[in-house]
């Protein structure tokens, strides 16, 4: 079982920066298939940002460039910073794993980019 806790997100205005943390219950060291997800509302939740077990990050094309997924093993975070955001950004951020064949996600986090 692995709890996923995210938290970093809030209200900014288009071309300002936050960076989102994603806190496990347990270690992360051997955890390849993480990341991070997003859904607006009326829209389906998508792919933002992962690591998969081949070693390689995956980037949504809408984001390249601008975001950068990020983990730190010893403190079992994993990090999405966000820079030059847009409006079109705005959703609730999802923090995912995936662990022994199941798929574990957090509450969310609200991100508001403002005009």
């Amino acid at each position: 079982q692995v709890q996923l806790v995210e938290s970093g997100g809030g209200l900014v205005q288009a071309g300002g920066s936050l960076r989102l943390s994603c806190v496990a219950s347990r270690s992360i060291f051997s955890i390849n298939n993480m990341g991070w997800y997003r859904q607006a509302p009326g829209n389906q939740r998508e792919l933002v940002a992962t690591f998969t077990s081949g070693g390689r990050i995956n980037y949504v094309d809408s984001v390249k460039g601008r975001f950068t997924i990020s983990r730190d093993n010893a403190e079992n975070t994993m990090y999405l910073q966000m820079n030059s955001l847009k409006p079109e950004d705005t959703a609730v951020y999802y923090c995912v794993s995936r662990v022994a064949g199941l798929t574990y996600w957090g509450q969310g986090t609200q991100v508001t980019v403002s005009s």
